[in-house]
């Protein structure tokens, strides 16, 4: 190996360390007893980094934003393929909702609290509804995919459920903060739910 290649998969090792370092600190200031909001100086102090370090990492606000939710999708192990893959409607939707329960359900505090902040930071509420359209476009998809006959208020009544305040109520809170129901059985109530508007959508 030349001095070269070594050197530059030292400093993109190390670049990946600075990454990983600042969205743990991202998230961390969400997870504790007394949450932060995500702003670049707060979260550049509890990485112990600069304020640049963070900007050139992430190039702005809305970068880092991006970066900690695909690192949360990414911990929670979200993958949607095999919705499309699926040989009916009823399994594809079923794969849908356990894919978003799951991921709702992998960091319920830090994302009960990212969209509790979304309603007062403008950065943060954008990038929430950039999400939840990327959601309904998956759902929107899967449904072409079967060819249903679903108009737009069946769709969207979907993607609600889909949604991480259907999942949240819907998953309940024990006495020891922990959920009733486990991802798998929210999903389950979330597909049973989501095919019957669809049934009645598509009656004619």
């Amino acid at each position: 190996m030349s001095p070269r290649k070594y050197d530059s998969g030292k400093r993109q090792a190390a670049a990946e360390e600075t990454r990983t370092r600042i969205l743990d600190a991202a998230r961390g200031l969400l997870a504790g007893p007394t949450p932060t909001a995500v702003s670049v100086d707060a979260v550049a102090k509890a990485a112990d980094v600069s304020r640049q370090t963070v900007y050139n990492t992430f190039g702005s606000k809305s970068g880092l934003l991006e970066g900690l939710f695909d690192a949360l999708a990414a911990h929670s192990g979200m993958h949607l393929a095999d919705a499309f893959r699926a040989p009916d409607l009823p399994t594809a939707l079923a794969h849908v909702a356990e894919a978003f329960c799951r991921f709702w359900e992998s960091d319920r505090v830090v994302l009960r609290r990212l969209r509790g902040m979304g309603a007062l930071d403008a950065d943060l509420g954008r990038q929430l509804r950039e999400r939840d359209a990327m959601r309904r476009t998956v759902l929107a998809t899967v449904l072409a995919t079967f060819d249903t006959a679903a108009d737009e208020g069946a769709i969207d009544a979907v993607w609600q459920l889909t949604g991480f305040e259907t999942y949240d109520a819907l998953a309940g809170h024990r006495a020891d903060g922990a959920a009733e129901r486990s991802a798998a059985e929210t999903a389950q109530v979330v597909t049973a739910a989501a095919l019957a508007i669809l049934a009645a959508a598509t009656e004619d």
